[in-house]
C-alpha cells in the first residue's frame, strides 16, 4: 500500500493538530491531578502551547504555573514524570509513534510584559502621537 502524500500546508495543519491534541491532553491530566507528584498536585499549571516536530515524533510543551510561582520546581516535577506523562498521551493520542515530551517554561508573558512596558515609556508615546 502506497504512503499518502501531502502537501506542505496540509503537513502543517496535521502538526498542528496534534499538538493541540497533545496539548489538551496534558491539561487534563495535570487539571485532574492524576499525576501522583505533590508538587504538580499543590499547582495549578497552564499548558500554553506544544509544538511538535514536523515527524511528530518530539514535543516541547511550554507550561506557566499560575502566579507564575515555583517555576523551576514545577519543571523538575513534569521532566520526573515524563515517562507517565508520554505513556498516557501516546495512549490517548493513538499515533504509530509516541511523541517524546520535553518541558519549557512559557516566557511570552514576561516578553509582552516588557514590550508593553517598552510601549508605555514617554519618550515611545512621544514618537507614536506624531
Amino acid at each position: 500500500m502506497a504512503r499518502q502524500q501531502y502537501t506542505a500546508e496540509q503537513h502543517s495543519v496535521r502538526v498542528l493538530k496534534v499538538g493541540e491534541r497533545v496539548r489538551h491532553i496534558l491539561s487534563e491530566l495535570l487539571a485532574r491531578q492524576e499525576v501522583h507528584d505533590e508538587t504538580l498536585t499543590a499547582t495549578n499549571i497552564s499548558v500554553t502551547e506544544v509544538r511538535m516536530s514536523p515527524d511528530l515524533r518530539n514535543a516541547t510543551a511550554y507550561v506557566k504555573p499560575l502566579l507564575g510561582i515555583e517555576e523551576d520546581a514545577v519543571i523538575k516535577a513534569l521532566r520526573q514524570n515524563t515517562a507517565y506523562l508520554q505513556r498516557e498521551v501516546a495512549k490517548r493520542l493513538g499515533l504509530k509513534f509516541a511523541p517524546k515530551l520535553r518541558f519549557r517554561v512559557d516566557e511570552s508573558f514576561e516578553e509582552a510584559d516588557r514590550i508593553e512596558q517598552l510601549l508605555n515609556d514617554p519618550k515611545v508615546a512621544r514618537d507614536l502621537g506624531d
